[in-house]
């Protein structure tokens, strides 16, 4: 649908936002501009949403705010916020009535002219939707960047041409019953996560499998071959497989090679190398993963030159294993995306020495127990916080007696990791844990992190 028709089809029509957040607050304002009239709905109060009420009322929405926000939703359109279940009492009950319910980014999938660049993965789905954008850059394309990555694309959907290329970062949340799939689809990996949000495991997968189960037979999903999950979607891909493997040779896509070397191929030519692993600036295996993915998903389409030429400078996303500081000759890390156990089990393993680990914080009910051999490892001392302190230590017990610490709270951690790191040492915030039980989220926990570690003062332990 053209947005023109869109528009049209909005003019006078109720829409009901559900969930006045950062995404759709700006989305509100889009509907309330071209003729929509708009119910504001969010479970929090007038005081809890400060600004952002008076905003939206002044645009002239209409909210609805409490516990009792979401009955009797009386609107042509529902739109819900993606950490909202597609499949509450209310959203049925409006299916049912013949009330379409999407979201931003479904509404977004219908109407942008652009190709679209879809990457999700329990791990490394930001940094390789970064690398995807950056490289269509490196190659001349104009890039609108977005999705879970933070910024909602739909409000710019009138500053998007047909031949510019729309990069989207999808969680499992905003695809939960999504039935449209990118033009390139991408999944870095499928672990357990988020375990307190969807019923259960098979769901969490089922929600990464729509990035694929959509595609048209010309669209291209690009899966890992060395994730067993993952590599289990290819038989419901209506799209061309392209495969990435840090661990084999693939016949279409990319791969490490045993020299160490990354290569690609269409599969038909032979295998082009691309550039040596030890070239690439971002340490660790799971980055050369993240330029696997991003690689394949482009082959073809970006030449061999600029892929390398963007691996040898490309530094990353700020809280994943980001450099904060030296001092004394101690480097300080913050890798606040680490929100579940395979997520800081990466980053362990991107260190060749051991670590004093900080880590811990909310429970979304994932098994630690595949983090204790790996902390046996490449852990020298690890302080624990929040909820899932107790699990943490339970799974490093398991299998090592290296020492634990229990602290409070983020300055106590870092103060006991001072006190515990010696020259040379390195300190690793990785929490493998969602930030609620203290934070906004992960982004507020890594800035509060590295705002204590900046205030150190050399010479004092």
């Amino acid at each position: 649908m053209e947005i023109s028709s869109f528009y049209d089809k909005l003019k006078g029509r109720t829409v009901a936002v559900c969930g006045i957040g950062r995404n759709n607050t700006p989305v509100v304002l889009q509907l309330l501009e071209h003729g929509a009239q708009v119910l504001a709905c969010d479970r929090r109060s007038r005081e809890e949403l400060g600004t952002a009420a008076e905003e939206l009322e002044k645009a002239g929405a209409v909210l609805r705010l409490g516990e009792d926000y979401l009955d009797s939703l009386d609107a042509d359109l529902i739109l819900r916020t993606p950490g909202m279940k597609p499949y509450l009492p209310p959203f049925e009950e409006a299916r049912g009535r013949g009330v379409p319910v999407s979201s931003e980014m479904e509404l977004f999938f219908e109407l942008c002219p652009a190709s679209i660049y879809g990457v999700t993965g329990s791990d490394g789905k930001t940094t390789t939707t970064t690398i995807v954008a950056g490289l269509l850059s490196a190659a001349g394309r104009t890039v609108h960047l977005g999705g879970n990555i933070g910024r909602p694309l739909l409000p710019v959907i009138e500053d998007i041409r047909p031949q510019d290329a729309a990069v989207v970062e999808l969680s499992s949340f905003q695809l939960t019953r999504m039935e449209q799939s990118p033009h390139v689809a991408v999944v870095t990996n499928v672990a357990p996560n988020h375990l307190d949000w969807h019923t259960d495991m098979q769901e969490y997968i089922d929600a990464k499998k729509n990035l694929v189960l959509h595609q048209k037979p010309e669209d291209r999903a690009v899966l890992n071959a060395d994730n067993t999950i993952t590599a289990g979607f290819a038989e419901n891909c209506p799209g061309q497989v392209y495969w990435f493997s840090r661990k084999g040779r693939v016949n279409r896509g990319t791969f490490l090679g045993e020299d160490g070397v990354l290569y690609g191929t269409n599969g038909q030519n032979a295998p082009t190398a691309i550039l040596p692993a030890q070239e690439i600036k971002l340490p660790g295996d799971h980055n050369v993963e993240n330029f696997l993915a991003a690689f394949a998903a482009l082959w073809g389409e970006v030449s061999p030159e600029i892929m390398a030429a963007y691996a040898r400078s490309f530094s990353g996303v700020p809280h994943r294993c980001e450099l904060v500081r030296e001092l004394d000759g101690v480097r300080w890390y913050n890798d606040s995306i680490g929100t579940s156990p395979s997520r800081t089990i990466a980053g362990l393993k991107a260190f060749h020495r051991k670590v004093i680990l900080i880590a811990g914080g909310y429970d979304k009910h994932i098994p630690y127990d595949p983090l204790g051999p790996v902390a046996a490892d490449t852990v020298s001392a690890a302080i624990l916080m929040g909820a899932t302190a107790d699990a943490i230590q339970a799974a490093i017990r398991h299998c090592s007696d290296l020492p634990v610490f229990r602290v409070p709270d983020m300055e106590e951690a870092v103060l006991t990791a001072r006190r515990l790191a010696e020259p040379g040492d390195i300190v690793f915030m990785s929490p493998a844990s969602a930030s609620f039980d203290l934070y906004k989220n992960f982004e507020e926990r890594g800035d509060h992190f590295k705002r204590l570690v900046n205030q150190l003062m050399p010479g004092e332990a």
